[in-house]
């Protein structure tokens, strides 16, 4: 496939055209969104799942309230231990010891629950969140995908959205019972002794000093870490891609030296991410051992006094663990949020990216296409400032076949972008059976096009599958009808599996002339009314070319056609061929015409000829 942004500038543009192929781009790293507002729009992908969180809200309040029921029950069991001038009171003790193994009991059970539920909740919103993403990613334009690494948008995908589901799954729980138990744990507290309770929170301003400190930093490298991540993937993708490419050309070494860069930026971030939220862990053990210590002195001191007994302070210091623990909790919560926030935040982004323009209300859909195109002082530009179509008119009748020739950036593959509203016009209009096409729906306008491209693309699948992916409702004797026609059965019927043979990814399993076969059997069995043929036998052998050839002139009876060529010796045929150059038309006619004016199609097909016989000698 040619490229159209093969142009002079002085940096490059900011999309790869051409649309059907080029090298990719990695987009520009964006300034990361409002962590709060990042958080408010993940709550509204929460929707019917509120109630199921009510439940589960439920659950952890009253296990909850068996946890802060427990150190109470123990502080009673110590102090009938040493009751009754040293004697201890079994019977009570033993009451104590049943309600306790009946709490904890209970309380693993309703823990399960709490797991159980949330898991389904946080698999259920991010199956929402990734659908989102997904059909975003389905109605955004082709120059979105133009400017961004394939690699870096399939880590959004995963990678991100994975990071947001651990983030629900393992946060909102913690969240919510950490909240109840330092509530009730606090109110009880001040209930034993207040003094107690004061002595106990001198470490609190130093664990939020503490967590404040880290969570500035770890917000950052995350951030960064995600985005590198991104890059990575984007890499490999490509490299995998291309292997062959890389092989050809001996480039392993700098591949790999590309992938060290990037993955040793990785390393760094996520070096720094990790040790910064690694400190958080240890200090926070070391206030807390200093908080009990206080404690202990306060609390040894009351008792000597005998202000509180044994058991108070014993259930002093298990409530101030529960109250000091989901302290602990939020703040590793809080280094989860900022990964999974960062990984929300690159999924927003593509989320808010600006879609396909909406079709015009009044918008009418294209049925029963006749195929007369016209193209009025057509204008168009990937980048204001570099134009590549400028004021091309030409008409192309019902039934007619177009070739387009020329060098490689002059507006080839521009022209058929535009006519199929992969972009719109700067200036000018195109019009198609009388209306600007702009006029119709994009899925009715696009669905009576057929391309076959130079760049094959065959899914996963079934060869049958690939096949009818131009015609879903096709019947199994219409499938082979068009693979007969682009000479593709007698491939197709030597396989283990015929038709039922499963292909790898593009079509991996078989050469590139099988692919582009197949690819002509697609449009085939699709019958467009339209043709976008763009080098399409550029795969095929001589030989082979010769029946496809024969099978595209059936194809491209009464049907408007254009075709793409590099080799004229395929287009001499058609009924128009304009040349273009440097976004122009600058000869228009049939062969025979342009070569009696002997201009520039004269001058091409010569030297294209010569260049033929040279090899033959």
């Amino acid at each position: 496939m040619s490229k159209e942004n093969v142009q002079a500038a002085s940096t490059p543009p900011p999309m790869r055209p051409g649309g059907f192929g080029g090298a990719h781009r990695r987009g520009p790293v964006v300034k990361p969104k409002n962590f709060k507002g990042t958080l408010k729009r993940l709550w509204a992908y929460f929707g019917e799942e509120r109630k199921m969180l009510s439940v589960i809200f439920i659950f952890i309040v009253v296990d909850s309230a068996l946890m802060l029921l427990a150190p109470f029950l123990i502080g009673k069991a110590i102090d009938a231990m040493s009751s009754q001038g040293g004697k201890v009171d079994f019977s009570f003790l033993e009451v104590m010891i049943v309600i306790l193994i009946a709490v904890y009991v209970i309380d693993s059970l309703l823990t399960f629950l709490q797991g159980w539920l949330m898991a389904g909740v946080s698999q259920r919103i991010v199956k929402r969140l990734r659908d989102a993403l997904f059909k975003k990613l389905q109605r955004l334009p082709v120059s979105f995908f133009d400017a961004r690494s394939h690699g870096e948008l399939m880590s959004r995908l995963s990678n991100d959205v994975d990071n947001v589901s651990n983030t629900i799954s393992q946060s909102t729980t913690q969240l919510m019972s950490g909240l109840v138990i330092i509530t009730g744990s606090l109110i009880l507290m001040l209930f034993i002794s207040p003094l107690l309770t004061l002595a106990s929170l001198i470490t609190v301003p130093l664990v939020f000093l503490l967590t404040r400190t880290i969570a500035k930093r770890t917000s950052v490298f995350f951030k960064d870490q995600q985005i590198q991540l991104g890059k990575l993937n984007g890499h490999i993708e490509e490299t995998i891609s291309g292997i062959e490419i890389v092989k050809a050309f001996n480039h392993e070494g700098k591949v790999i030296e590309e992938f060290e860069l990037v993955n040793t930026k990785l390393r760094e971030v996520g070096l720094k991410a990790q040790i910064w939220s690694g400190f958080l862990m240890p200090i926070m053990n070391v206030i807390n051992n200093l908080g009990f210590a206080v404690v202990a002195v306060v609390g040894g001191i009351l008792a000597v006094k005998s202000i509180i007994t044994i058991g108070a302070i014993a259930s002093f210091i298990t409530y101030s663990r529960q109250f000091v623990r989901p302290l602990n909790d939020l703040a590793n919560i809080f280094n989860i949020l900022q990964s999974g926030v960062a990984g929300a935040e690159r999924v927003f982004e593509i989320i808010d990216e600006q879609e396909e323009p909406l079709d015009h209300p009044q918008a009418i859909r294209l049925e029963n296409p006749s195929g007369h195109v016209v193209f009025e002082n057509v204008s168009f530009g990937y980048r204001p400032d570099v134009p590549i179509l400028k004021n091309v008119s030409f008409e192309a009748d019902i039934g007619s076949s177009t070739a387009l020739v020329g060098p490689t950036g002059a507006g080839k593959t521009t022209i058929v972008n535009l006519l199929t509203r992969f972009y719109d016009v700067t200036g000018g209009r195109i019009l198609l059976d009388g209306h600007d096409i702009r006029e119709y729906t994009r899925d009715s306008l696009r669905r009576c096009f057929g391309f076959v491209l130079q760049d094959t693309y065959l899914f996963s699948g079934t060869i049958k599958e690939n096949i009818k992916y131009g015609n879903a409702q096709a019947t199994d004797d219409e499938v082979e009808r068009a693979a007969m026609m682009a000479n593709a059965d007698t491939f197709i019927k030597r396989l283990p599996n015929q038709y039922e043979t499963v292909l790898t990814e593009n079509g991996g399993n078989l050469s590139q002339g099988q692919r582009q076969l197949l690819a002509i059997a697609r449009v085939i069995l699709a019958k467009p009314a339209l043709l976008i043929l763009d080098e399409a036998t550029s795969s095929i052998d001589t030989r082979t070319e010769l029946h496809i050839q024969e099978a595209l002139l059936s194809l491209m009876e009464n049907r408007t056609s254009f075709i793409i060529a590099h080799r004229l010796n395929t287009i001499q045929g058609a009924d128009t061929i304009m040349v273009i150059d440097h976004g122009e038309i600058i000869e228009n006619g049939n062969h025979e015409e342009l070569m009696s004016r002997k201009g520039k199609y004269y001058s091409m097909f010569y030297n294209q000829f010569k260049n033929v016989e040279a090899d033959l000698e």
